[in-house]
């Protein structure tokens, strides 16, 4: 036992001692009698909490795992907080799931927890995707709503994400209050997991049918649909739950040729065709990519297993088909969004668009020019939701949408939304056929007119206690050791998100930064490249999302162009030294 902390070991015993099943139980037992320390510390050593995207790990028993425990413990403490926040009130709470292993069972634990507080549970009886439960919320007055998912994670993983009165995640102050209530339950005999049946209602088909009507009410280009309806698309939802509502949503706009990736439309927890359900990934794509040649298709479509992301492949002017990262085709969307809007003349000057800081600048530069304004945010879509709230009946949202392939056009959800997001890159892709050109060429078009912009994220992974303190300490050295060149070009600027503070490094001028507090350094170069690093809330690992920029004299010279770019990220990266 020497090799176990004296904390690690006391949780174990309270777990082992406490109302915790026989099952879970003779788990840790085995591990204990296999000596392998190791996954007992990772499994015991913190308990989960909510980071920028929710409560997620791997399934397994332990206070840092995600298990029946943790998410009874979480329900109760979010109970408890509504119960406290909405006093004499009859609460009501949405809860959806997605096509991971054991998400239906951990729904009905949630929904079990919340029932037995006396709490009117709004259900979906099949998986659906995450933005469908914050539209159930906006749509049935819900209070709170909760969906569980680990969004693109390995099999091994699951989570459980909250979401407050908006529709949207929590944010300061309540998601700090819904953390404190969750860790005032010292015990989990403190949980009442015995359903109260009377308070779960399961949630009809007709809530979809509203959600898919209402998506298509916002569609732009109506007549070039309707010329272009027979463009070919191949849609794959990687074992997920967008099979249940892209289809359907793609066919309201009135595209008549979706294509589907047959191996990977039945939802599957384990994910069997991919090594990670990551639209990211290319590897993800390989089998849409096979069918998209196969077909000759005009846009590849994969979404998440949540579906609140997606990811896209366009031929380019060689007819073969590449992928598109999340900065490129957010940047095409709002384009696109803008272009429509300016066309049919609804721009009045009063609308408005979001990004977070990571995402690109060449997005601010196209809404500079349309004279419409961009807003920037920290990294989670939780932030963009929270400024929708704020700016409700004041300006009108347009779109927005973060690097990591999360876009939301329109105000019907809080949340990153792949089903709408998925009609309007379909959209934007008849629009461009119907003028003769294509996404790869306006794509092209919007780098000559507005200069060069490569962005790439790199991700590095530290597992366990010992990664947290390695990434701990490296974003330490950072703030202390600011680098002085990067890439060949002076660092000019230093802003610290934790710190609230904006440093001129040439002058020494500081000046507060009006952002929440976040565990986020930006370092901005004389040549106008910024680097953001950043630990994931949601993972064991550290980011660095790098962008560079430089002009574009032609479509013909992009290659060359961007291949000096990529050169420039690898010398950043090198001058990190991580």
């Amino acid at each position: 036992m020497q090799e176990l902390e004296p904390a690690v070991l006391n949780k174990i015993n309270t777990w082992l001692n406490g109302s915790y099943d026989a099952d879970t139980k003779s788990s840790i037992q085995k591990l204990l009698d296999d000596k392998a320390y190791t996954e007992l510390t990772d499994s015991f050593y913190k308990d989960l909490e909510f980071g920028t995207g929710g409560l997620r790990g791997t399934m397994g028993p332990g206070s840092n795992r995600i298990n029946k425990y943790t998410i009874g413990t979480a329900t109760q403490g979010l109970s408890n907080y509504l119960l406290n926040k909405y006093p004499g009130e009859k609460i009501q709470v949405a809860i959806a799931h997605d096509s991971r292993n054991n998400s239906d069972y951990f729904t009905k634990v949630a929904a079990g927890v919340f029932s037995a507080n006396d709490i009117t549970v709004h259900l979906f009886k099949e998986l659906r995707p995450t933005p469908l439960l914050s539209f159930a919320m906006r749509e049935l007055g819900c209070r709170s709503g909760v969906v569980i998912t680990a969004s693109h994670n390995p099999k091994e993983y699951n989570g459980y994400k909250a979401y407050g009165a908006d529709g949207g995640q929590f944010t300061f102050p309540d998601d700090g209050l819904v953390m404190q209530d969750v860790a005032k339950i010292k015990s989990i005999d403190e949980v009442k997991f015995t359903p109260i049946e009377e308070n779960i209602k399961l949630i009809g088909d007709d809530l979809d049918e509203s959600y898919l009507q209402k998506i298509a009410q916002l569609s732009v280009s109506k007549e070039a649909i309707q010329r272009q309806s027979d463009l070919k698309i191949v849609f794959s939802p990687i074992h997920g739950t967008g099979i249940t509502l892209v289809p359907k949503a793609l066919e309201y706009f009135g595209f008549k040729n979706v294509i589907l990736v047959d191996e990977q439309t039945t939802p599957d927890g384990n994910f069997p065709t991919v090594v990670y359900p990551n639209p990211e990934e290319k590897e993800a794509l390989t089998l849409a990519l096979a069918k998209a040649k196969e077909v000759d298709a005009d846009l590849v479509l994969a979404t998440d297993p949540d579906a609140d992301r997606v990811g896209i492949a366009v031929k380019n002017n060689d007819g073969e088909f590449v992928l598109l990262n999340g900065n490129q085709t957010g940047t095409l969307l709002i384009n696109y969004l803008l272009t429509a809007w300016e066309e049919a003349g609804k721009l009045t000057g009063n609308e408005y668009i979001v990004k977070t800081i990571v995402t690109s600048y060449l997005i601010d530069e196209i809404a500079k020019a349309k004279n419409v304004t961009c807003y920037n945010t920290l990294t989670g879509f939780k932030y963009i939701g929270e400024l929708m709230t704020s700016l409700q009946g004041q300006k009108t949202f347009i779109g927005g949408g973060e690097e990591s392939y999360g876009y939301l056009i329109g105000e019907l959800v809080r949340d990153k939304d792949a089903v709408v997001s998925s009609t309007f890159i379909a959209e934007m892709t008849a629009f461009y056929k119907d003028k003769g050109s294509s996404l790869y060429n306006a794509l092209l078009d919007t780098y000559v007119q507005y200069g060069l912009y490569k962005e790439k994220l790199v991700s590095i992974t530290k597992k366990g206690k010992s990664g947290a303190e390695e990434i701990k300490a490296l974003m330490e050295k950072f703030r202390t050791n600011t680098p002085t060149t990067l890439g060949g070009s002076k660092v000019v600027m230093l802003k610290d998100y934790e710190r609230s503070l904006e440093t001129n490094l040439e002058s020494g001028t500081v000046k507060p930064l009006d952002y929440p507090v976040s565990d986020v350094l930006q370092f901005f170069t004389e040549d106008g490249s910024i680097i953001s690093a950043r630990p994931s809330g949601t993972e064991p690992k550290i980011k660095f999302y790098c962008s560079v920029k430089g002009s574009l004299s032609s479509k013909e010279a992009y290659a060359e162009a961007d291949q000096a770019l990529d050169e420039k990220i690898n010398s950043i990266m090198t001058d990190l030294a991580v």
